[in-house]
């Protein structure tokens, strides 16, 4: 590439063996970083562990890019230990860190009716949890250079909602929550912190309820994981240093900046309000302000180029 706009930098990319953060970590050793690739090598649920795959995308990295390009690291990112780990294996080999994408996530899809609290809690663990432990290994050395770039993966799941993942959905839209304070906890050390919810197929995707074989082939043939990598090192680079506690998404070649919530329907009585009140007038005035009970197809209707 003519213009490297990572060169110099040193980034972490969690779950980067395959998929998205495969991509990910790609586009960042493509834009001038070093990288590295973290993965656990788990199944999609979360079981078993396999050095393989990030060790594949460090051999990938290299080939393109050189010897010592890239790193791979086996920790989990749910445990604070272990991502202690992850950030020093930048630190002890490349001297520094400069960008940490938190991809790393398990599924265990199930209607709430069914859902355990193991199930629950794994998926909590994965996501929200290690989204924190990473970014707060991170950001003492982040805070000693002040500079560096958090990019975080929430999903519509959480953002609109999803069928069968509330797990899923409760933690990625608690990952909005911990990026949008990141962000004003460290702006005044010029640190950034933003999300990416993208549209792209994956091992996760599969697993998703009441999806035929012919949607999810049809799902794979239209997704771009590039195109959100590409979002990824964007938000990582110097070039969006004004951009932070933002949500974004990718979809195909499409790319989107999300709304945040605030209020949109004020109501207000002298005399106080009761719950008859609430009936007669409030619920009138905000019935056609209220968020239907839409998944992510229905809100994004029309097919991605």
């Amino acid at each position: 590439m003519a213009d490297k706009m990572l060169e110099g930098k040193v980034a972490v990319v969690t779950g980067a063996g395959r998929g998205i953060g495969r991509a990910i970590a790609l586009a960042m050793a493509e834009n001038g970083a070093k990288v590295v690739v973290n993965d656990l090598g788990a199944a999609v649920t979360g079981e078993g562990a396999d050095a393989t795959p990030a060790q594949a995308v460090v051999r990938e990295i290299e080939a393109a890019h050189g010897q010592g390009a890239a790193v791979a690291n086996a920790d989990s990112v749910a445990d604070w230990d272990a991502a202690q780990r992850i950030v020093a294996t930048a630190i002890d080999r490349y001297g520094r860190i400069d960008i940490v994408v938190n991809n790393a996530g398990i599924l265990r899809d199930r209607m709430f009716h069914y859902m355990s609290p193991e199930e629950f809690d794994a998926v909590i663990k994965v996501h929200l949890y290690g989204a924190f432990y990473v970014s707060r290994a991170a950001v003492t050395h982040f805070r000693k250079q002040e500079s560096g770039a958090f990019v975080h993966m929430t999903s519509t799941s959480g953002l609109i909602g999803s069928v069968g993942q509330v797990n899923y959905g409760a933690a990625k839209l608690g990952i909005a929550g911990l990026s949008r304070n990141i962000a004003m906890d460290m702006q005044r050390y010029k640190i950034r912190s933003n999300c990416i919810g993208p549209h792209a197929f994956s091992r996760m995707i599969e697993t998703v309820p009441g999806q035929s074989e012919e949607q999810m082939k049809a799902r794979a043939a239209k997704t771009r994981p590039d195109q959100v990598a590409q979002l990824a090192a964007f938000l990582a680079c110097d070039a969006a240093h004004e951009i932070s506690g933002q949500i974004f998404g990718a979809r195909g070649n499409e790319v989107y900046l999300y709304a945040q919530p605030r209020p949109i329907r004020i109501m207000h009585r002298g005399d106080g309000w009761t719950p008859a009140k609430m009936a007669e007038h409030l619920l009138p005035a905000v019935r056609s302000g209220l968020t239907p009970l839409e998944r992510t197809r229905d809100v994004y209707n029309w097919d991605a180029i």
